[in-house]
């Protein structure tokens, strides 16, 4: 982290929580992508080491997201069947890799003439999962579902793996991920593709945080409430904002944005 920021984390630490109602306001406006943004808040906002920013924010993701999923259940855009046939193995991906990988990580990585330490890996990790999102939230516009496809349950499970790993390592929900999967491997409406990644994510997330408390985490929970606290106020706004704003331009521009942060972060840390 540069000592900017790491200035900025000790002496504007209110600046973060600021940041967490803008942050449940893209969630409300765009329907997902604020989270990735929790974690960059927490690191060079408030002062938080990397690791332990990621459990901050599968925290904050996991409750956003429950809300978000249960607002979607009560308009009937959740698919209960198919998600679990995709949460279930990322559930075990994310748990493990919270509770065994990620304590695992060595503090200093070498390979060859590339010297990486813990919180450089990690965040670069983070920096190429914002850049692939941005691509997601850029190129995306409005999906549509095959016509008829039959579900291909191996790539499903493999999938579900692949984001509760990564899920694991970085703290984001990985949503940019499991909808396209939901629509392109199941043939599902993307309305409801959006509602059943958000139960995904809110149980991998949870599950995850769990992994946390399992191995001794020692964790700040006045900071990790109040800042939900506020992700929850954003997101109420931007829930009643959407209903007045073009969402797939606000998509586009707040990926142009998750894609310039992301190129920024990466290149800080190399």
């Amino acid at each position: 982290m540069s000592p900017l920021f790491a200035s900025l984390g000790s002496e504007l630490s209110w600046l973060g929580y600021a940041a967490a109602v803008a942050v449940g306001l893209i969630l409300g406006l765009v329907g997902g992508g604020g989270s990735i943004l929790a974690v960059p808040i927490f690191v060079y906002l408030m002062g938080i080491p990397p690791a332990l920013a990621t459990a901050y924010s599968l925290f904050v993701v996991g409750v956003s997201s429950a809300v978000g999923g249960f607002q979607k259940h009560r308009e009937g855009q959740v698919n209960w069947a198919t998600g679990m046939g995709f949460a279930l193995p990322s559930l075990v991906a994310v748990y493990l890799t919270r509770r065994y990988a990620l304590p695992a990580l060595p503090e200093v990585m070498d390979w060859g003439p590339v010297h990486l330490t813990q919180d450089a890996f990690i965040m670069g990790l983070f920096a190429l999962l914002m850049v692939a999102a941005s691509v997601s939230m850029i190129r995306g516009g409005d999906r549509s579902a095959p016509a008829a496809t039959r579900v291909r349950w191996g790539l499903v499970a493999a999938e579900g793996l692949v984001v509760g790993a990564l899920t694991g390592l970085v703290g984001a929900g990985g949503g940019f991920l499991i909808i396209p999967a939901l629509v392109v491997l199941v043939g599902m409406p993307m309305k409801t593709a959006v509602g059943t990644s958000l139960v995904i994510i809110a149980l991998k997330s949870t599950i995850g945080f769990l992994g946390d408390l399992g191995s001794g985490a020692q964790l700040d929970w006045g900071l990790i409430l109040g800042f939900t606290g506020l992700t929850l106020v954003g997101m109420v706004g931007g829930l009643r904002l959407a209903k007045h704003l073009d969402g797939t331009f606000l998509k586009k521009g707040f990926g142009w944005f998750v894609l310039v942060l992301g190129v920024w972060i990466l290149w800080g840390q190399f």
